[in-house]
This record gives structure tokens, sequence and C-alpha cells, in this order.
């Protein structure tokens, strides 16, 4: 687990353009040109006609984007596809993908597979591997990997009662294709019937891709393309970042800036749901099987996603194996993390499980 833990604990920041492609979900604001959904004006597609009255609120369809004149990156695809769910295969034929960097699940992210659910079977369509290959400094993630499926299938009521699964590609076999190699291996080798993008996406070697370019490309290959609006922060808060397509969209930096003052009703806010904190509990100190400890440490070597800042947080809630929830204290400090349970009875915050789930609730430190 540990293992799998690092492989995606790596931060996907925005990168240099000589990397030759784009990291970027497309969540940037700029005008836009509103036309139907491609497929309702492309003979070679299998999609049928979507109405307005269809559409999820805050959600737009655009089929021609003017193109943002900043630059940006994003994604590409290769020779050598994988998945993973549960490790089992994943196929996404037949399927609508949601293209992005899908690091924290936040509203963006959400809105990205609503829009996918719309007209077919959702995925979420991302790269690993691309700390590995460009050097990067581990960073934790801020969704546990064992924590996802959780987050996809709270989803499910936004997504017309499908949870969206997620279908990963190495970046290593993908990194140099242009943009039409990408859409054609989307097509060909995929078969995916059509993609969802931000409106500010790049892709391709060099970020030479953009949404419109990609609207275009989806026609000729026969796939349905959805570019939608940017999901705004709320909040407007200030962040320090060196992101160049940051225009104050809901994004991963927020997510992880607000984890780090401790904020956790922005985290919230931005999430859409509570942040939870994993710990493998083998390393838990002051905790067994066969006792009803109310009192639990953990070395943050134990911590499989982002914990928020040092503090105390009053209001959280340990969640046991069988989804009942213990209110509970949180101390984090520089090595450990102290959890402190109310009322804990005979229910055990671990069971059968290998981990120990903490939800901080709006409260910060």
């Amino acid at each position: 687990m540990l293992a799998a833990g690092a492989r995606v604990s790596h931060h996907l920041r925005e990168c240099d353009s000589q990397f030759g492609f784009g990291l970027t979900s497309g969540l940037t604001s700029f005008p836009v040109v509103l036309f139907p959904p491609i497929w309702s004006r492309n003979p070679t597609s299998n999609f049928p006609s979507i109405s307005r009255r269809s559409q999820p609120r805050g959600v737009s369809f655009f089929c021609s984007i003017i193109p943002s004149t900043s630059p940006g990156e994003i994604p590409v695809i290769s020779d050598s596809f994988g998945s993973r769910e549960d490790d089992r295969e994943v196929s996404v034929a037949g399927g609508i993908v949601a293209l992005g960097k899908f690091d924290a699940l936040h509203v963006g992210h959400r809105e990205l597979a609503i829009q996918a659910s719309t007209v077919g079977s959702p995925f979420l369509l991302s790269f690993v591997g691309i700390a590995e290959v460009l050097g990067w400094e581990p960073r934790a993630p801020i969704v546990a990997q064992c924590d996802r499926k959780r987050v996809l299938s709270s989803w499910a009521p936004y997504c017309r009662n499908s949870a969206p699964s997620e279908y990963q590609i190495q970046f290593s076999s993908v990194r140099y294709l242009t943009p039409r190699e990408f859409v054609e291996k989307l097509s060909k080798e995929l078969g995916v019937r059509g993609v969802v993008a931000g409106e500010s996406y790049r892709f391709g070697y060099k970020a030479a891709g953009d949404a419109a370019e990609l609207v275009k490309l989806c026609e000729e290959y026969g796939l349905g393309a959805y570019i939608i609006k940017s999901v705004m922060d709320r909040n407007q808060k200030v962040v320090d970042s060196t992101n160049s397509m940051e225009r104050g969209q809901v994004s991963s930096t927020r997510v992880r800036y607000a984890l780090s003052i401790g904020d956790m009703k922005y985290v919230s806010e931005l999430l859409g749901r509570r942040h939870r904190l994993i710990l493998m509990a083998k390393g838990l100190e002051g905790l067994s099987n066969s006792n009803s400890n109310s009192r639990v440490s953990a070395p943050k070597s134990c911590l499989l996603n982002l914990a928020p800042k040092e503090g105390l947080y009053n209001k959280c809630f340990v969640c046991t194996s069988d989804d009942d929830l213990i209110p509970c204290r949180v101390v984090i400090d520089s090595t450990h993390v102290h959890i402190e349970m109310d009322d804990i009875g005979t229910r055990h915050p671990v069971g059968t499980q290998n981990y120990l789930s903490v939800e901080f609730d709006h409260e910060g430190a």
C-alpha cells in the first residue's frame, strides 16, 4: 500500500513547455462562443441530440471557443494504456472521458464528471508516473489512493446514479504525442464516444492544442466534445501560485493552500465534502482490536494523504469500518497526529480494516 501511495503522491504541477505536454484541468475563465453540442451537427457521430433542459445546473455546452491568450499545458495519450479500479481492468470503450488532472477530486472535477454522465458512462482519464519522468519531488496526494473510489461513489447522485470510474495512462508512453495523435488514440485505440474538458484545457506536445482544436479534431474523428466553463472559487482568496492559468478557479492548488492554513470550511467548499485523512492502522499507537482505547497517536509516516497544518481541530470524526462516525478532536504536531475520541463504547474505529479515517468538519485550527 505504501508503494501505491508513493506512486500517486507526486504533485502534478504546471510544467515548462519544453516537456511537451499540458497538465491543467482547464478551469480558467475567458469569453466563449456558444453553439449546440457538437454531435447534433456531426453526421458521423452516434450521439443523441441533447436539449438545454437536460443540462445540469452550472454546466454549459460549447463547441467553439475563443482560445486563451496565455500558454498552458495538458495531457496526451500513447501506445501503452493502463487502468486502476480495485486492480481490475477497466475499459473506456464506448464511454465519455473527462480529461484533466484529478489530484483533489474537487467540485470542478465533479462538474466534468457530471457533464460526461449526461451522455454516457463517465470516466476520469489521467496520467501516472509524471513525477518520476520529470524528476519532481514527491508530495502527498490530497485524496489517498485507497479512498478515491469512495469519493467517486459519492458523486453518483450528481451523475445520474452512475459513479465515474478512473482510467490511468503511463505518462512516459504518451509524452510526445501531437494533439492529432492524442485524439486519434482516444478514438481508435481507446474507443471512447466523447470527451469532456475545461475551457482552458491544453494538450499535446509542447501544449500545442487548445480546447478549440480539441473540438475540431473530435469532430474529424466522430467523437462528441464538451467544453465546460470554469467553476470559480467564490472566496477568491489570493493563492501564492506559479501557475500561469490561475484565474480564481477552483483548483488543487487552492485546496492545498486551504489545508496549509488549516481553514477546513474553505477546504470543504472546494472539495464539496469534508476532507478525509487516511492513516495506516499498522502504525497506530494506543489502539488494538481488543480494546476501546479512546486515545490514538500515529507518526506522520502513517499518513497516506495530505494533512492540514499543525494545530488543534475540535470538530472531527473518526469513520468506523461500518461507516459510523465517532466524534473526536485531532491535534497535529510536527511529528504525530493525535486523536481523542468521544463515547467510543464498543465501536471500534478500525475493525478489520487496514486504515483509520478521520474527517474534518468546518472548524479550522
